[in-house]
């Protein structure tokens, strides 16, 4: 992370915190809930709890385990870092003495324990989420250069996936890709397989066919931030089924990137996708049986609010970093994925991903 990045963010959080009434900030992070604990801190665990106690000239992170704690004396070097094997009863007693005026997020991941203790503390998710989600320029050229990374790492993947190579075979030259670049994390699934394709997951020992739809997200992360790219290909000529299909989810992919701007909501972005769908007769793919969501957030998680899907009443802001992808379920072909990455902005928005929105044939 570069140093002045991190500053300008611990400086916004600040302000935040001020205009919310908040003397002692505690944020709450573990592997699976990171993201306003890495924007805080700078610090992505890797095992158990760990809280962080943001006052407005110091920060302290109490670990549950050691060696996250060893780990976080070299990442975070102007934190007080503290190991302690009874981790809750450490943080209540830190929120015990802490006195009046402290905010905590993201109380809905706050263990019960260490919950309970803070009582009436503050909830401070709504100012942590305009945070995570509305970026700062230092932020958005972070979220560039992953999305650069990930239409690299796509070029990889396309020469990587012939006919009767195994799945994680393709899997393991991206990574090797990636990691030559110095990108260690990535998140990434794949599916291949023609119309009983349902979803994507890990790589399996499956060997790709001739005729296979071959699907992939890829989500590098470039200085704590992700940009994802959503695509697909085709094993041999695309069918007609196949290109029917493709252009049905290439017209919805348009519709939601023309809907997206500053002012409208999560929701009417996932509308628009999803009314391609239901003029071709497909509404009932529409539905959480065939498909999750039309698109979310980017940052400092892989998948971040906002969640695109109908009746979300999350405002689009400008300066935001989102992936639009009607992915789902197409009962001609199976399943396929189209997504790219952008930044929201008032004079019309950016788009990240430069890969062509193309069925490509290998």
């Amino acid at each position: 992370m570069e140093a002045s990045l991190a500053s300008q963010r611990r400086a916004a959080l600040r302000q935040a915190c001020d205009a919310a009434g908040v003397r002692r900030l505690f944020i709450y992070g573990n592997v699976w809930t990171c993201d306003s604990l890495r924007y805080a801190t700078d610090f992505a665990p890797l095992e158990g709890h760990v809280l962080a106690i943001v006052d407005a000239d110091s920060t302290r992170l109490l670990c549950e385990v050691r060696s996250e704690a060893e780990r976080a004396r070299i990442e975070v070097p102007y934190a007080q870092i503290e190991w302690a094997s009874d981790f809750h009863g450490a943080a209540r007693a830190i929120i015990a003495e802490s006195g009046p005026a402290c905010g905590h997020t993201p109380v809905a991941a706050m263990p019960t324990g260490i919950a309970a203790a803070l009582g009436n503390a503050i909830d401070f998710g709504a100012p942590m989420r305009l945070l995570l989600t509305q970026k700062l320029e230092a932020e958005i050229d972070q979220v560039r250069r992953a999305a650069d990374l990930a239409d690299e790492g796509y070029d990889v993947f396309r020469h990587a996936a012939r006919e009767g190579r195994f799945e994680y075979e393709v899997v393991a030259d991206v990574e090797a890709f990636f990691r030559s670049r110095g990108c260690p994390d990535n998140f990434m699934i794949m599916a291949s397989g023609g119309r009983e394709v349902r979803a994507m997951h890990p790589p399996s020992a499956r060997r790709l066919q001739r005729g296979d739809l071959v699907t992939t997200e890829l989500t590098p992360c470039v200085s704590g931030y992700y940009a994802q790219i959503c695509r697909t290909l085709v094993i041999g000529p695309a069918s007609n089924e196949q290109q029917r299909a493709w252009d049905t989810h290439l017209e919805a992919l348009e519709a939601g990137m023309a809907a997206i701007r500053p002012g409208v909501t999560a929701g009417d972005v996932a509308t628009a996708q999803n009314d391609v769908f239901r003029a071709h007769g497909l509404g009932e793919y529409c539905t959480s049986q065939y498909t999750r969501v039309r698109g979310h957030g980017l940052g400092l998680y892989v998948d971040t609010a906002p969640a695109i899907i109908e009746g979300d009443g999350f405002v689009i802001k400008d300066g935001m970093t989102v992936i639009v992808h009607p992915n789902g379920y197409h009962p001609e072909s199976g399943y396929l994925v189209l997504g790219d990455a952008l930044v929201v902005r008032d004079g019309g928005n950016e788009i990240l991903t430069r890969t062509p929105r193309q069925l490509f044939s290998v």
